[in-house]
């Protein structure tokens, strides 16, 4: 289970915990375990035999990204063919295809981000069945309140909101980041983060950072900014999507797309209306979410013809495209819509989408048909 810090991890594994039989925990946070070496887990393992006179049935490690060879170790207990095992992190290299191998395919991954909008919805005592126009009108003002503060579970049940906030982008910046890699500059660590946290949503690219950090004065060359942003990645705040290409080289290179694991890490560094910005980052996060469930890849798409926020991909086949706009007026119809049609006919794509506000509609174009969705609705039913 991976996903950034605050998000609700350990929680979710005291709520295992209680279903287990005969678990064992470690809390790798925990400064008595931090300095641990792989091959001691098992003597803790040992220790809680002598204890308890009997073997632990689960394991379950929380933010096991601490120590280093952790997959070594996981490994080892899984041969061993005697406990099932849990583990935690808020590192993005777990979900790599390397750890995946080392773990011989023997694994499930989750990704656990702060609260969805219908989670969102539950701790708010919000009703999100049977709906009256007015309940309408109170999920869109409890939708805006979502998607300014995000759905962190302490931003959420806390009147101290922006002061939450501030205290986690500091957090994740020296905890996760500075501290875990050892970064010793720390100006352009904080740089970049802030430059990120400013420019979610939108295409960037190592080399803009890298111009703009000269510009500010900061000593810093391109690799060192290449470097930064990969171990950002790491933290599992930042997610950077690919532009869609059918060549790999082309989808792995930059420039990409980034966004915020919750929408909320942008308050401190907001200027002026960020709203579209902040439902398209909604959007994608809730594809992440369902991408949990039905495994898919996500892409975006930018050329001469303009750009597609989202390109869902499974296999070899791409199944949706999905537009973000706040509304759809004379103005930016023609941008939204014909980059669509467009990409219909290239990938043979049927299930066309422009997420709105409060928008909802059908637009026929030729022979195809493009759904306008509210953002509320597609939330609460994602399809």
């Amino acid at each position: 289970m991976i996903g950034p810090r605050r998000a609700g991890k350990t929680y979710y594994f005291f709520q295992i915990k209680n279903m287990l039989k005969n678990p064992l925990y470690l809390n790798f946070e925990d400064s008595r375990l931090r300095n641990i070496d792989y091959k001691e887990i098992r003597d803790v393992i040992r220790l809680y035999i002598e204890e308890y006179g009997e073997a632990p049935k689960e394991l379950l490690f929380d933010e096991i990204q601490n120590i280093d060879g952790w997959d070594i170790a996981i490994r080892e207990l899984y041969d061993i063919k005697k406990y099932k095992i849990f583990i935690t992190g808020s590192s993005s290299k777990m979900l790599s295809k390397e750890i995946t191998t080392k773990l011989r395919g023997r694994t499930l991954s989750y990704t656990l981000l702060p609260f969805s909008f219908r989670e969102f919805l539950k701790i708010k005592n919000i009703k999100i069945e049977h709906l009256s126009k007015d309940d309408e009108t109170l999920i869109k003002n409890a939708l805006n309140e979502y998607i300014n503060y995000g759905g962190f579970p302490d931003v959420v049940m806390n009147q101290e909101k922006d002061k939450i906030l501030a205290e986690y982008t500091d957090l994740i910046l020296f905890k996760d980041f500075i501290e875990r890699h050892e970064i010793k500059n720390i100006q352009l660590a904080r740089y970049i983060q802030e430059s990120i946290l400013q420019n979610f949503s939108k295409e960037i690219t190592s080399n803009s950072l890298f111009n703009k950090a000269r510009s500010s004065g900061i000593k810093v060359s391109n690799n060192t900014i290449y470097d930064y942003l990969e171990k950002l990645n790491d933290t599992v705040i930042f997610f950077f999507v690919d532009r869609y290409s059918e060549r790999a080289h082309e989808r792995t290179s930059w420039p990409k797309k980034v966004y915020l694991a919750d929408t909320g890490l942008s308050k401190v560094f907001r200027f002026g209306d960020d709203t579209s910005k902040l439902i398209e980052n909604v959007v994608f996060l809730e594809l992440i979410r369902k991408k949990n469930k039905d495994l898919f890849d996500i892409y975006y798409l930018s050329n001469s013809s303009g750009e597609i926020d989202f390109v869902l991909k499974r296999g070899s086949n791409i199944f949706s495209l999905i537009q973000v706009a706040y509304e759809m007026n004379e103005e930016n119809k023609k941008r939204e819509i014909k980059p669509l049609l467009l990409a219909a006919d290239r990938f043979k794509c049927k299930d066309l989408t422009i997420i709105t506000w409060d928008e909802e509609n059908m637009i026929k174009e030729d022979d195809k048909i493009i759904k306008l969705i509210p953002l509320w609705k597609w939330l609460l039913n994602p399809q």
